[in-house]
């Protein structure tokens, strides 16, 4: 299979630190070559914003995602996988821009729902906003400017091992008609919610954010929390979709090389991504 890694080295606007500093350490500990070995032909693009220009957080977040969306286009006119390698989990606005919003669905791996809007955050954290914009529910000027994006239903979204939700944020995932498979529900009910998804989508989106796994698994990010999927629960869930839905692209976000001690999360990811693009080539 032909596959595009697009990394994107940013996080909060800031290039090469803290998870922006993940998509690199990752090129550097092997991802492209694990792939290669694999048996696909592997091609890398680094985004670069101008280093001139200021680099305000929401400001910068939205041209990441309008450069994301174009280079996935670009990928899926090519034949390739697009494998968006990110310091942020909202570059997925590009990602599904760029697939066709109209017909993808989302399956999204992470410790947290990503759901907050700017009136219910607490951090004002842009990247815990990620899910309110892809479905709608924020930043809709903004999204609007990011090439082929169209918000997506709730029915076409499923948030796989979510454990860490602020309150007010709970509230609007419990308001919604987005399916939450939280980690001890994973092999029960995992698979009837990809049954339900199949019936509205063509392709499936696969959203790696990297502290889905369990702490004690692999510490991703400063951000990473215990009660997580195991790597054993990740190969069963990505199996499943390989199963029943058509990958046509896969991202993996929020590395941190600082919080990453002993390398586990590094070979995880590799791991992750590597099956993943397996299973999107048995297509």
């Amino acid at each position: 299979m032909e596959i595009q890694i697009l990394a994107i080295p940013y996080d909060s606007g800031n290039r090469g630190v803290r998870m922006g500093a993940g998509p690199e350490a990752l090129l550097d500990a092997g991802l492209a070559q694990a792939l290669r070995d694999n048996g696909h032909r592997v091609h890398v693009k680094i985004a670069e914003l101008p280093r001139s220009s200021w680099h305000a957080e929401i400001q910068t977040g939205f041209e990441l995602m309008r450069m994301v969306s174009a280079a996935v286009r670009e990928a899926r006119d090519s034949n390739r996988l697009p494998i968006v390698v990110a310091g942020n989990c909202n570059t997925s606005v590009g990602t599904v821009a760029g697939l066709g919003a109209d017909s993808v669905g989302v399956i999204w791996f992470d410790a947290h729902a990503d759901f907050n809007t700017p009136e219910t955050t607490t951090s004002g954290f842009l990247d815990g906003t990620a899910v309110a914009t892809l479905t709608g529910r924020c930043w809709t000027q903004l999204a609007a400017t990011v090439p082929g994006f169209k918000p997506i239903s709730d029915s076409r979204v499923c948030l796989v091992g979510t454990r860490d939700i602020d309150a007010l944020e709970r509230e609007l995932v419990d308001q919604s008609n987005v399916r939450v498979v939280a980690p001890p529900q994973l092999r029960s009910v995992f698979r009837q919610a990809l049954n339900s998804m199949n019936e509205h989508v063509e392709q499936a989106y696969v959203h790696l954010d990297l502290d889905v796994l369990d702490s004690d698994v692999a510490t991703a990010n400063n951000f990473a929390v215990a009660g997580g999927l195991t790597l054993d629960d990740m190969d069963y869930a990505l199996s499943q979709i390989g199963a029943m839905l058509r990958i046509s692209a896969v991202s993996l976000t929020a590395y941190d090389p600082t919080a990453d001690r002993n390398s586990a999360a590094a070979t995880a990811a590799i791991h992750l991504v590597s099956t993943a693009a397996t299973l999107a080539s048995q297509a």
